[in-house]
């Protein structure tokens, strides 16, 4: 929450577009949010890579898992619009619940936040490399590109996204926002065309499966596999929606906070929902639902890119592979902007009346966190080479590796602050809600808890190879965050004073409404 002093009409120096708390400016409109969550979203890529590891468990029922994971997201959106109509602060989740389930708590989940926004980065500058390799391969620009190519694409989508934080946020989001939009445009168009001719009947010869056509059956779970096995396959479903909320960390960078960031969480969640379910069904009908077109499915290098080929023309998935590099990329962007501010907002908090900012808590003449974006991105880095240099891996195990650990340790974050939600709202009774809604962040509860569960217990699941590590590295960096806080006792008193004077500001501002 951007706290200066109050003008007569009730305003702050924050809110009429000068600068903000710790030197962020309030120049970005409800688009610019929704071009950040979008981006980091990145249906384009999602859609186009993230449905083979639901199929890998759940066979046939991609859509089906797509569709519980979009019901978990709008519920456990429903507690970010209400925090977001209270606080508008850089630090999303960790203010959210530092201020609702205390400063130590708030610093954890952060931190956990923080975590997935950095093996997110991993994650779509891997899959930038993996498209954009293979795009340049499509087209001939680099016939036999060698196993490390994907990687030194990946450097590049690591710098590019580095110097577009740098500059001014507005045109960062700004070219998230167009990007992603021309990308998801393509895709829409063509499964549109490609639903038409399932529903026709009008398969082309060269398509995946001779089996292909319209069916409901891919939002069945199909014979011989467990229903709850549904809900290891919505971790993926997670991952494709992760990003939804990644407006709440411009709450202090947009024009109208209260109004515009739970309009874009809301607004992407639900566009999220619909584009997934019907993106993922027409995609495993046109591969065929059954068992020989589920392995195609999980095979393919491209999911619409293949579609785009066979059912269109063989240019349209070269375009579409182009177009899912260009998600990734800006994808790749959002994960470094979102990671940069909460790290600003730790060091802000935490630096709370111990004299001028310095490092991480610093900000440029244009108002964006240099030094935090720049330590972020060496982290994504880090992780990156380790994962090359120490455990072999290729551009699609770092994908997969990062893409798991990631959505674990939000899953978490997404708890916390679903709880921290019914505290402000129906324990403290902060804003004027109808008691009844607690049912909603209370089935969110339900199925997140579940979902970690299920996705742990048996452990047994994750005993192949890397995906052993998959829990136990979610795990650590949970940890390392709460012995970091228990080491450091002073931090989170700094950090309880500051989200205290937030929560002041926002009362004062509710009150002046």
């Amino acid at each position: 929450m951007a706290v200066s002093t109050p003008r007569p009409d009730g305003a702050t120096a924050a809110e009429d577009g000068r600068p903000g708390r710790g030197g962020l400016q309030r120049t970005l409109s409800v688009w610019q949010a929704v071009g950040l969550s979008v981006a980091l979203m990145a249906p384009s890529m999602a859609a186009n890579i993230n449905p083979q590891g639901t199929a890998g468990t759940v066979g046939r029922a991609v859509p089906l898992a797509f569709l519980l994971a979009a019901i978990g997201v709008l519920l456990v959106a429903y507690g970010f619009v209400r925090l977001c109509q209270y606080f508008h602060h850089a630090g999303s989740v960790y203010a959210f619940v530092g201020a609702t389930l205390g400063p130590r708590t708030g610093l954890v989940s952060g931190f956990g936040l923080l975590g997935t926004y950095c093996f997110y980065g991993v994650v779509t500058s891997s899959a930038t490399g993996i498209f954009g390799t293979a795009f340049l391969q499509a087209v001939g620009i680099w016939p036999n590109p060698p196993s490390w190519a994907p990687f030194l694409l990946v450097a590049v989508a690591l710098l590019g996204s580095l110097a577009l934080t740098i500059a001014p946020a507005r045109r960062g989001t700004t070219v998230l926002l167009t990007v992603e939009g021309l990308t998801v445009l393509l895709i829409l168009v063509v499964s549109a065309i490609v639903l038409v001719r399932l529903v026709s009947g009008t398969v082309p010869a060269g398509a995946p499966s001779p089996d292909a056509g319209f069916t409901l059956s891919v939002f069945t779970v199909p014979p011989g596999t467990e229903t709850s096995a549904v809900f290891l396959g919505v971790v993926f479903g997670f991952l494709s929606f992760a990003g939804f909320e990644a407006a709440a960390t411009l709450g202090e960078e947009a024009r109208n906070p209260r109004k515009d960031i739970p309009r874009a969480i809301l607004g992407t969640a639900v566009f999220g929902g619909v584009y997934f379910v019907i993106v993922t069904a027409i995609e495993m009908m046109a591969f065929g639902a059954n068992e020989a077109g589920v392995q195609k499915f999980i095979a393919s290098p491209s999911l619409l890119g293949d579609l785009g080929s066979s059912y269109i023309a063989g240019w349209v998935g070269d375009v579409i592979t182009l177009g899912a590099a260009i998600s990734a990329f800006g994808c790749c962007l959002a994960c470094v902007v979102g990671a940069s501010r909460l790290t600003f907002a730790f060091a802000r908090d935490t630096q709370r009346d111990s004299g001028p900012a310095t490092g991480l808590a610093t900000t440029t003449r244009a108002g964006t966190p240099a030094v935090a974006a720049v330590t972020v991105t060496v982290v994504m880095t880090l992780i990156q080479l380790v994962c090359a240099v120490f455990f072999g891996a290729e551009a699609f195990d770092t994908f997969l590796w990062s893409g798991t650990i990631g959505t674990l340790i939000l899953l978490v974050a997404y708890l916390l602050t679903t709880i921290g939600a019914i505290r402000l709202v129906f324990v403290q009774r902060k804003l004027p809600v109808p008691m009844w809604q607690v049912v909603i962040p209370l089935l969110a509860l339900v199925v997140l808890g579940y979902t970690i569960w299920r996705n742990v217990i048996p452990y047994p699941a994750y005993a192949d190879g890397a995906a052993f590590w998959f829990p136990i590295v979610a795990g650590l960096w949970l940890l390392a965050g709460v012995v970091a806080v228990l080491a450091r006792p002073a931090l989170a008193q700094r950090a309880g004073a500051a989200l205290t004077a937030a929560e002041l500001g926002s009362r004062e501002a509710v009150d002046s409404r």
